[in-house]
């Protein structure tokens, strides 16, 4: 089959289109006909060698993806071939072909197209786990999302908005700030020209309930600043460094909670249940149309280098594909 690879650590031009052999399943696997394939900021650090994938998983790059069932594995129940499926990866979505264990197969969801499936897995398995499931946002409270115009961010200003939350967020142009607000944030800040501290304690009353933070280090002392007393600070991203000071007389004043996750790393068991859980609160408001995969461009898998030239200049907005 052919798969996208990278001959060695470095930039987008690593990746080229291979052949490889295609790949067997085991009992409680599934084989999908890939249609699509979403692309992630983790995918990026795996290119450049910095994130391998977990012990057993696919070297190929692809975290979620769509298609079509292609053979069951023993012990799988609930599957058949030629179910359109989108599925949650350790790896191998970039190919045409993926081993899925069946628990992290989805049905895809009323009313979405099966390529634009593969841009909900990832998004809506992040967001649900981490902001409802971790940290446990009520209806009543306040989320701060940064980066909201990008894939993760624009799914949880919906998700967040549609469940009863205030939603705040930041972008970095006024298109990306137009573009959350119209899914439903009720505050968005500039993060070139604002400071969203300043700005969070002007539009709050005590800060902010939970934050989903991309930025990691670079952010941390101001996201503290930030929350309100018993905040929950959600941390999924190190695309602000790796290390910081945190000062945590300032966290005990406010009873504040650091929490910092990852999802590709996770047993099968968790993951599944994490699906289990997305397909049973999170598709049906997918299916009334009530949140929406935002997806900013698609490429032929051929343009893996492209996609990820796109996605590393921060350029684009919601999700971007590649198709098979």
């Amino acid at each position: 089959m052919r798969a996208v690879i990278a001959t060695e650590p470095g930039g987008p031009e690593v990746l080229t289109v291979t052949e490889i052999p295609d790949p067997e399943i085991g009992p409680g696997e599934v084989l999908l006909d890939v249609v699509a394939a979403g692309l992630n900021r983790a995918d990026l650090l795996q290119r450049q060698g910095f994130y391998p994938p977990p012990p057993g998983a696919s070297d190929v790059i692809g975290m979620e993806c769509s298609g079509t069932v292609a053979a069951v594995g023993a012990d799988v129940t609930g599957w058949s071939v030629g179910d359109p499926a989108c599925a949650l990866l350790a790896g191998g979505g970039y190919a045409e072909q993926v081993a899925v264990p069946a628990g992290q197969l989805m049905p895809v969801p009323d009313g979405v197209d099966l390529a634009t499936a593969a841009a909900i897995p990832e998004v809506a398995a992040t967001v649900w786990s981490n902001v409802f499931m971790v940290a446990g946002l009520q209806p009543d409270e306040t989320l701060l999302v940064h980066g909201g115009a990008g894939g993760i961010g624009s799914f949880a200003i919906q998700l967040a908005h549609r469940l009863g939350a205030r939603v705040v967020t930041t972008a970095g142009t006024a298109d990306k700030l137009a573009a959350c607000a119209a899914l439903g944030a009720d505050v968005v800040i500039n993060y070139r020209d604002q400071d969203f501290v300043e700005v969070v304690r002007s539009e709050t009353d005590g800060g902010i309930d939970v934050i989903l933070d991309n930025m990691g280090a670079k952010y941390l002392d101001r996201n503290i600043d930030a929350l309100r007393t018993q905040g929950r600070l959600v941390i999924i991203g190190m695309q602000g460094g790796t290390k910081a000071e945190l000062d945590i007389n300032k966290l005990l004043r406010k009873r504040g909670a650091v929490i910092a996750t990852n999802l590709r790393g996770r047993p099968t068991e968790e993951k599944s249940a994490i699906c289990a859980s997305v397909v049973e609160h999170v598709w049906p408001l997918v299916a009334e149309g009530l949140v929406q995969p935002i997806v900013g461009r698609s490429f032929p898998l051929a343009e893996a280098a492209a996609a990820h030239a796109l996605m590393e200049s921060g350029e684009h907005s919601g999700k971007i594909l590649l198709t098979v």
